[in-house]
């Protein structure tokens, strides 16, 4: 069975946006899907997330796909990076994901040190991204840092801004088909 861990981002929370209809799409469909509440979603901090992070998924595998949104993206490349030699896991699948610092002084943690690429790599099977050309957090240009550092597949939609619930995305299903995909299970 396929186990799913999707990361919220800043200021957020599980039973917002699109995480509860994916949820319930990948367990109608036999995956364990969990949506963990970050810590201190408003004043978040790396550590506390990527700890959090691992004591979720507890034992990282080939049977394990990481779904991040926005800050939950980047707290993903941080998990792991923190991983030791020969951990690995199946697939990631990274909405609306940041990349490089923003500017932005409550997220300045994560983005302390510059990202280790081929060690977070050597940790996953396989990366797609999905980016919005308008999002009015992320600049487009971080779908580009995916495809070249992480050789993340990237799907571009149009429109979609930030992917948020404030935004009215209720439902994502390209998630649900890059999950699938990253599961190399037929959409």
């Amino acid at each position: 069975m396929f186990r799913v861990v999707v990361v919220h981002g800043w200021g957020a929370h599980p039973e917002e946006g699109w995480r509860p209809w994916l949820r319930q799409e990948l367990v109608k469909l036999g995956f364990k899907v969990e949506v963990p509440t970050m810590p201190h979603t408003e004043f978040p901090e790396v550590h506390a997330w990527v700890s959090h992070l691992a004591e979720v998924v507890d034992s990282p595998g080939e049977d394990v796909v990481l779904v991040g949104h926005s800050l939950g993206c980047i707290t993903i490349l941080r998990y792991l990076e923190s991983l030791p030699a020969g951990s690995k896991i199946r697939g990631c699948l990274l909405v609306a994901g940041p990349y490089r610092d923003l500017g932005i002084k409550e997220l300045a943690t994560f983005f302390a040190a510059p990202l280790m690429w081929k060690r977070i790599r050597s940790h996953c099977r396989r990366f797609m991204a999905i980016h919005s050309d308008n999002d009015y957090w992320i600049p487009v240009s971080h779908a580009a840092i995916a495809k070249k550092n992480l050789r993340a597949e990237i799907i571009m939609m149009p429109g979609w801004k930030h992917f948020s619930s404030a935004d009215g995305c209720l439902e994502l299903p390209a998630a649900l088909e890059a999950v699938l995909k990253l599961a190399e299970i037929a959409a």
